[in-house]
């Protein structure tokens, strides 16, 4: 074992002691390995130096680390090995069939149910893939709003033989979008008049290739048709309003919502998920359900006490105190200095850090 200054600090190095942050609370634990990641974080805390293992027989895991400049050389968790091969699926579908006819429903049900077996491994604020490709958003959103849209179904008490049928609503919420010409489904600026009332036809198309198969239930094709709908009867494609829409639906929109605003598009950067969930609280005005949006974010920020997040201002600190009255606006430990962000309203969290 050696105490080391964290400038000297190499990748791959072992952490022989748990770290302490200035407030007493455990910030790593004995045994991590020091990837680029781990170093911003005790970086952020201001931690001066750590006890590493001796550094003999990591040697050449330090140094396969160099040389392929990989950020992140853990393996895979197995939510990401599932949520990987879900994309992958969707991707190749997508690609390969151009009129949705003929979809393989029972293979991407099977694989949405190898998914969900690990879902109590997701956190919906903390798991962002990585959109490689822009035309990859759409795979992306719809293998989370599936994920998401079971957990919030979940978390809103329905029984538990909907789980499986309103996360399959969520993956396949934008299937009509197989049906849209590709070049106005992948541009890069803003649509025409025509071209978004085009775009708005991937709900119709989407109920029209659901709505014969027979191992889909109603609420899942329903959801297809009107997850774009709201409360107040401002939504498309048939502009009902309130109970006329289907529960499946209601909690699929804010599913959809969420992660089309926290992914990555070529014409924007993604939003800060704690922006969007306050953004989703002025939208349950009229337009989202909101007995399902009040759940939703009580219960994605209930359990993130201990969480390392990045603020607005580019600042780093542990999430030590969550307000229920103010569940997005936390307080934030930044080296040893309280940030209560329910007075700071002009910062935000803007990324996590570190998932506890």
């Amino acid at each position: 074992m050696t105490s080391v200054a964290l400038s000297k600090v190499k990748l791959g190095d072992r952490l022989a002691q748990d770290v302490i942050t200035p407030l007493g609370s455990t910030l790593m634990h004995k045994g991590v390995v020091i990837t680029p990641r781990e170093r911003e974080v005790l970086e952020a805390f201001l931690i001066q130096e750590v006890v590493i293992e001796s550094r003999e027989g990591g040697l050449a895991a330090r140094a396969k680390q160099e040389e392929t400049q990989s950020s992140d050389t853990r393996p895979l968790t197995n939510l990401e090995v599932e949520y990987n091969n879900m994309f992958t699926l969707l991707k190749r579908i997508f690609s390969t069939n151009t009129s949705g006819v003929g979809l393989p429903i029972l293979e991407l049900r099977n694989q949405l149910e190898q998914l969900l077996k690990h879902s109590g491994d997701y956190n919906v604020l903390a798991f962002h893939p990585t959109v490689a490709e822009d035309n990859d958003y759409m795979f992306h959103n719809s293998a989370l709003s599936a994920l998401t849209s079971y957990q919030l179904a979940q978390w809103c008490q329905f029984p538990q033989r909907d789980w499986m049928p309103i996360a399959m609503a969520g993956l396949f919420h934008d299937i009509g979008n197989i049906r849209i010409d590709r070049t106005i489904l992948y541009k890069p600026t803003e649509l025409t008049k025509e071209e978004a009332e085009e775009m708005r036809r991937h709900t119709l198309h989407g109920y029209n290739l659901l709505k014969n198969v027979p191992a889909i239930n109603e609420g899942v094709k329903l959801t297809a048709l009107q997850h774009h709908e709201k409360i107040d009867g401002s939504g498309y494609p048939l502009a009902i309003r309130g109970d006329s829409i289907h529960p499946y639906a209601r909690i699929v929109a804010i599913a959809d919502i969420f992660h089309a605003m926290t992914l990555k598009r070529s014409y924007r950067q993604s939003s800060s998920p704690y922006q969007v969930l306050e953004q989703l609280q002025v939208e349950s005005f009229g337009k989202l359900d909101p007995a399902y949006v009040r759940t939703f974010i009580e219960k994605a920020t209930q359990f993130h006490n201990g969480m390392v997040v990045q603020l607005s201002d580019g600042r780093s600190g542990e999430i030590i105190f969550s307000d229920r009255q103010h569940p997005t606006r936390p307080w934030v430990s930044v080296n040893g200095q309280i940030v209560n962000l329910t007075i700071e309203r002009n910062l935000h969290i803007q990324s996590i850090v570190q998932d506890i």
